[in-house]
């Protein structure tokens, strides 16, 4: 009880303190006017494909998981690619793991030797080309950085996970959390600008003092326009800049994990996976279709949030040719569609079974999704102008009707989403 708290004590104070700067503000719209990132799951798990949990699931001890980095050497890792994968899919971000639980640092820390630089033949930062690369070519970089740590013996007392790892049953908490500090402080300052830290993990100890507003004031000093949050699934906590749903759509909670997630004002974002693993598991064939990964994608800019789509490198630095097609088709269809979903706000239509609506600058994006009949009942949308199809120009006709407002579909539809672009006369 006296933990909780504290860390009850922490967010009021961070209440208190913390003003986002405007370039925050700016980057939090911009987030929001992006709609689409690239994430990756990346890390010495990845040798032995079976996903990034392998270290807790297969109860591997540190001693057994500690041999995994010398057979870790992706010399076919090349971040120009990687980045160009992600331009080319119509993504605007990358979100890259910089420490899963297991601990293990894909940079050079100077924290301990526990990293792909010291640990591994590959003997480089692959953070730091990758940010370099980044910044070449004008995408926004964001670290996902483990709360939680397998590895680490002053992460103590243990958690729900990683008590078979062999630690001894003693450690230093506060020692554990000046660790971690130390190593976001080193992302925060030796590899250009951050867009944010994107946390997993707290879950683990819900109820431990994590010291939020001391991390959290860190970020925002090191780096003011750096958006922080955190895979907590609870309602975001003081000094948060953008709240993430696991698997979900904001609201949804068919996983499980976002019971207590109520619906914030900051900017949202859900993560999924292309096939059923965040981590290489090279036996997971279970692969999403383009189809359905863009209309999760559209689904999400209906409910205001972003889509931030997970791959999972191979240990040699290479992605599966599978995510690869998935992630060209998906840019395919935003080259010809994105109108309706980059720099979009979800739509004065809530979501429906049918599909969902987004809306920007004096036009509502009518996204039919899952609907064969020919006309199609709205709730009334007044001041409506005019209805097309996003790309043919094909006029549609619009009726106002007692309570409502019928569109009468074209009768060639798309398989993956029709789009009706409605002109109003409001324009912002």
């Amino acid at each position: 009880m006296k933990q909780f708290l504290l860390m009850l004590l922490g967010s009021a104070v961070m209440a208190q303190n913390y003003q986002p700067t405007p370039d925050n503000l700016k980057a939090r719209q911009g987030f929001q006017d992006a709609k689409f990132g690239l994430f990756i799951h990346w890390g010495v798990y990845s040798v032995l494909g079976r996903g990034e949990w392998v270290m807790n699931n297969e109860k591997i001890t540190v001693a057994d998981y500690e041999k995994l980095p010398a057979q870790f050497n992706p010399t076919e890792f090349n971040p120009a690619e990687w980045v160009a994968m992600a331009k080319d899919a119509g993504m605007k971000y990358i979100t890259i793991t910089s420490k899963h639980h297991d601990g293990f640092a894909m940079w050079g820390t100077k924290q301990s030797d526990w990293d792909i630089v010291d640990r591994t033949p590959y003997h480089k930062d692959v953070l730091k080309m990758l940010a370099d690369e980044c910044h070449r070519q004008g995408i926004k970089l964001f670290f996902y950085h483990s709360q939680l740590d397998w590895h680490n013996t002053d992460y103590f007392p243990r958690g729900r996970t990683g008590v078979t790892s062999g630690r001894p049953e003693k450690g230093d908490w506060y020692k554990y959390l000046d660790y971690m500090d130390n190593q976001l402080r080193e992302l925060l300052t030796g590899y250009g600008e951050i867009a944010g830290i994107w946390f997993d993990g707290m879950w683990d100890r819900p109820d431990a003092d994590w010291r939020l507003s001391k991390t959290y004031g860190m970020i925002h000093s090191l780096q003011p326009a750096a958006m922080v949050g955190s895979n907590h699934h609870l309602k975001p906590f003081d000094g948060e800049d953008f709240q993430m749903f696991e698997k979900d759509l904001p609201g949804k909670n068919t996983t499980g994990f976002s019971g207590k997630s109520e619906i914030g004002a900051l900017p949202l974002e859900t993560c999924e996976t292309m096939n059923d693993a965040w981590g290489y598991n090279s036996n997971d064939k279970h692969f999403k279709t383009p189809t359905q990964l863009i209309q999760y994608l559209v689904k999400a800019a209906g409910n205001n949030a972003n889509f931030l789509l997970n791959v999972g490198p191979m240990p040699n630095g290479k992605i599966q040719p599978e995510f690869i097609q998935n992630l060209h088709a998906m840019g395919e269809w935003l080259r010809k569609n994105g109108e309706s979903v980059y720099g979009t706000r979800g739509g004065p239509v809530t979501p429906r079974p049918w599909g969902v609506t987004t809306q920007k600058d004096g036009k509502i994006y009518v996204h039919v999704l899952d609907w064969s009949d020919e006309l199609l009942a709205l709730p009334k949308l007044a001041n409506v102008r005019s209805a097309t199809v996003l790309g043919s120009g094909q006029n549609v006709e619009i009726r106002q009707v007692d309570g409502g407002t019928l569109l009468r579909l074209p009768a060639g539809r798309d398989a993956v989403d029709t789009v009706i672009v409605l002109a109003t006369d409001a324009h912002g």
